[in-house]
């Protein structure tokens, strides 16, 4: 039997290579931990990675921008929800699944206004609330509606609009709250402009119409028109109080986190262009 002797180009370059055995390429996450480096397959960022290497993981040292990271430069969620916190009385437990994905998810709370103790008044409003950084606002309508806002830049009583995307309104549980969800949350709409109307002759205001508690001579009048700069409700409605546009309070509340003393509290001062 004859045995073939031909030899080709390629031959003589592999001469005296032993044969290699097929590896698996290593996954993103391994390669990551090897070299530091990510690949997340993107070609615009290959073409780029030519001239100026490889994406790092953590570039000197520094974690990347992302939602885990900075969850309040994002959209509110609508189908998560923060677990309890220990602390948390009834109502804040209450509050607290809506936190999720904000700076206050496990940050203990503290009631920092309640208008049936400190009065249906802007100025001890704004003396309780102004500085505090991030909050949750809740009320209770005459008719027993529990709705509200997340204010994520708080207030400071400058006469600014506030933005934020993360912005949100809430209504709790009734019909429109999904099966099993506590409640029902309402995004911010047309980027993150005017989230929170900070007037000091004025109570909380989320955007100029969506959710609007004057307090002072209106005493205790809540407002609310959706659609502008908040989600209607699922079936169109634009109102938080159903059919109502105009409702009468009976009560309101506004919480705050609770930060050590000297600790940094976030959105403190004006947001001139916000």
């Amino acid at each position: 039997q004859q045995t073939s002797t031909t030899l080709y180009l390629g031959d003589f370059f592999n001469f005296g290579k032993k044969e290699e055995q097929e590896t698996t390429p290593p996954t993103p996450e391994e390669e990551a931990a090897q070299t530091g480096y990510v690949d997340d397959e993107d070609p615009i960022e290959k073409i780029f990675g030519i001239f100026f290497g490889k994406k790092e993981a953590e570039p000197m040292g520094m974690k990347r921008f992302g939602q885990e990271r900075f969850p309040e430069q994002y959209p509110a969620v609508l189908d998560e929800w923060a677990d309890p916190v220990e602390g948390d009385d009834k109502e804040m437990a209450l509050l607290r699944p809506l936190l999720k994905n904000t700076n206050l998810e496990t940050r203990n709370l503290r009631l920092t206004y309640d208008a049936n103790r400190d009065g249906f008044d802007p100025v001890t409003f704004h003396s309780k609330v102004d500085k505090q950084g991030g909050a949750i606002v809740f009320c209770t309508t005459r008719a027993g509606i529990q709705c509200g806002g997340y204010n994520p830049k708080g207030w400071v009583g400058y006469g600014e609009a506030r933005g934020s995307i993360a912005a949100f309104l809430y209504i709790l549980g009734g019909k429109y709250a999904a099966a099993g969800a506590p409640a029902i949350k309402l995004r911010k709409v047309g980027g993150p402009g005017l989230a929170q109307m900070d007037l000091p002759e004025s109570g909380p205001s989320f955007s100029p119409d969506a959710l609007v508690i004057p307090l002072g001579k209106d005493g205790r009048v809540a407002r609310s028109k959706l659609g502008s700069y908040y989600e209607r409700l699922p079936d169109g409605t634009n109102s938080l109080f159903g059919k109502d546009s105009n409702v009468q309070l009976r009560d309101l509340k506004v919480y705050h986190g609770v930060y050590a003393e000297g600790e940094y509290i976030p959105f403190t001062d004006a947001e001139p262009f916000a």
